[in-house]
């Protein structure tokens, strides 16, 4: 039972300059979406950063509000955060797989994105995994946007030379090879 299990977090990361994160939410189960909302405030608040909150109709619209402020804003991260339930038809599982896929690939793109949309079976086990006090799934969503931007930030002053130098040599990324080393 997931009540029960022990799961290992990640310290918060510690920035030099605030971080500002953008929260998208599809808050069609209202309660729950609150509850997401709220601890997604808390873990970023808890490291210095600040955060925007704006309401998408659905699921499948946080991707595309995270895309659209990717390019036309100047945010560090985002969270995505949003409950389905699995109903009587198919549509749970397109929505399930397409705003995650979605949220991966802008992920692999360079957008730093926590995933907080729940994907679950029933309103109760949404509100256990919501619930800002609990297991606190927006929360942790937050925290891995965070981690991610964290990491973006630790990366981004660093370049990797591949291919010829001035002076007729050439490096191997990540070996530290020039031309003279290999003759």
């Amino acid at each position: 039972m997931a009540s029960s299990e022990t799961h290992h977090t990640l310290p918060k990361p510690v920035f030099d300059t605030p971080v500002k994160l953008l929260i998208v939410v599809a808050p069609y189960y209202k309660d729950i979406a609150d509850q997401l909302v709220a601890g997604a405030r808390a873990a970023i608040e808890a490291v210095g950063g600040t955060h925007e909150t704006i309401e998408v109709p659905g699921a499948l619209e946080v991707p595309q509000a995270i895309a659209l402020a990717a390019r036309l804003s100047n945010y560090d991260g985002y969270v995505a955060l949003g409950c389905v339930i699995r109903g009587e038809t198919t549509h749970y599982e397109t929505v399930c797989n397409d705003s995650s896929h979605a949220l991966m690939l802008l992920g692999l793109q360079g957008a730093c994105v926590g995933n907080g949309i729940l994907t679950v079976e029933h309103h109760a086990q949404a509100a256990v995994r919501a619930e800002a006090k609990g297991q606190n799934k927006g929360g942790g969503a937050a925290d891995a946007a965070l981690h991610l931007i964290a990491l973006a930030r630790r990366w981004s002053g660093t370049s990797r030379p591949v291919g010829f130098q001035p002076g007729g040599e050439f490096q191997v990324a990540g070996q530290g090879m020039t031309g003279k080393d290999q003759a």
